[in-house]
């Protein structure tokens, strides 16, 4: 964060004021007095010091008073003045790597495929941190293993895809019309011949270019019936989980309130917001912090997000995993907690 000049000639005084007050906001939710810093402070300094660096810190832009009432609260720039520069980090305990590790089900994992593993994640993170958790799973690209078309009924037909990590897709597409069910049988044959091993992507670009040759050795029904097919999956994009959505519910305390978390769930639903969390979670290396309006995405909702991307295997960003929470999150073990969690199951998606 670039830092105005007055934020950057803080002295510590202010620096160890300033964290007290956020810590303590934090933790009740309710504005900080200047009596209540005197007792929780580790000086001798009086209310009436404290009141007048706080004065100094509201004019900042770093607090406000909610109302008339000496308490005051951290505004968003404070709240990010804290994370990016007074945040204590700390490192999880040995039982709280165990507890998301157990959730993960790391021992299991023979026994469950990719999906599975993301929605314990999922369900992890949203319970060790009382916070709506979700995982932003990366769209599939694992080899194929079997495929095949079931025909429903009249110009209609399910295709069915099965990975070699055992996720299962299934797609409806038209049939070309007067198809009999043995050009069913030769694009699946023609399509088993050229998907063993291979990622959809791949797939589809061999198949395209032996089409557009010539040499596809289909006729006419078949070739139309395998491009449908295909074309069915060009739509594939990741798929966000989302578990604890009720934890928002938490800190609500205004009908207004209730508005906004409900603007936020239609949100979670949407599909562009899929392709937002991805842009975020690429936006920077590690665990990345958007506070309160920081970001349009949460313009008017009142919530923080602390996310971080889940990395393919050429390193690129393939998914997102973290949590959404009130702006109160106590940031100095959600980040940590989000850190782990997403290490964790990259281990497990190898």
């Amino acid at each position: 964060m670039r830092m105005a000049p007055e934020l950057q000639n803080m002295n510590q005084r202010a620096q160890h004021i300033l964290r007290q007050l956020i810590d303590t906001y934090l933790a009740t939710g309710e504005p900080v007095g200047s009596r209540t810093l005197s007792r929780l402070l580790e000086t001798s300094l009086s209310p009436a010091t404290i009141r007048n660096i706080m004065s100094d810190l509201e004019e900042a832009g770093l607090l406000f008073a909610p109302h008339t009432s000496a308490g005051r609260m951290p505004t968003a720039q404070g709240l990010r003045f804290f994370v990016d520069t007074l945040l204590e980090r700390r490192e999880l305990t040995r039982d709280e790597q165990a507890a998301i590790e157990e959730h993960c089900n790391i021992q299991q994992r023979p026994n469950l495929n990719a999906p599975q593993i993301l929605d314990q994640a999922t369900r992890a993170l949203s319970g060790l941190s009382a916070c709506a958790g979700f995982v932003l799973a990366p769209a599939a690209g694992a080899a194929i293993k079997h495929l095949e078309f079931v025909p429903l009924n009249a110009g209609r037909a399910l295709m069915i895809l099965v990975y070699q990590d055992d996720q299962v897709e299934n797609r409806v597409i038209d049939l070309p019309v007067g198809m009999h069910a043995s050009a069913l049988t030769q694009a699946t044959n023609y399509l088993l011949a050229r998907t063993q091993g291979k990622s959809l992507p791949e797939v589809r670009e061999v198949i395209a270019t032996e089409i557009a040759a010539g040499k596809s050795e289909l006729d006419e029904i078949s070739s139309r019936v395998v491009t449908a097919g295909l074309a069915a999956w060009n739509d594939s994009h990741n798929q966000l989980i989302v578990r604890g959505q009720a934890h928002l519910l938490n800190d609500v305390r205004a009908v207004q309130d209730i508005d906004r978390i409900r603007r936020l769930f239609g949100l979670l639903e949407q599909q562009e917001t899929v392709l937002r969390l991805l842009e975020m979670a690429q936006g920077a290396q590690g665990v990345q912090i958007f506070i309160g309006s920081e970001h349009e995405f949460f313009s008017g909702t009142g919530c923080s997000m602390v996310i971080t991307g889940l990395h393919g295997k050429d390193s690129t960003i393939a998914g997102a995993l973290g949590v959404i929470g009130p702006t109160r999150l106590n940031y100095g073990r959600i980040v940590p907690l989000v850190d782990y969690t997403a290490a964790v199951v990259g281990k497990l998606l190898g």
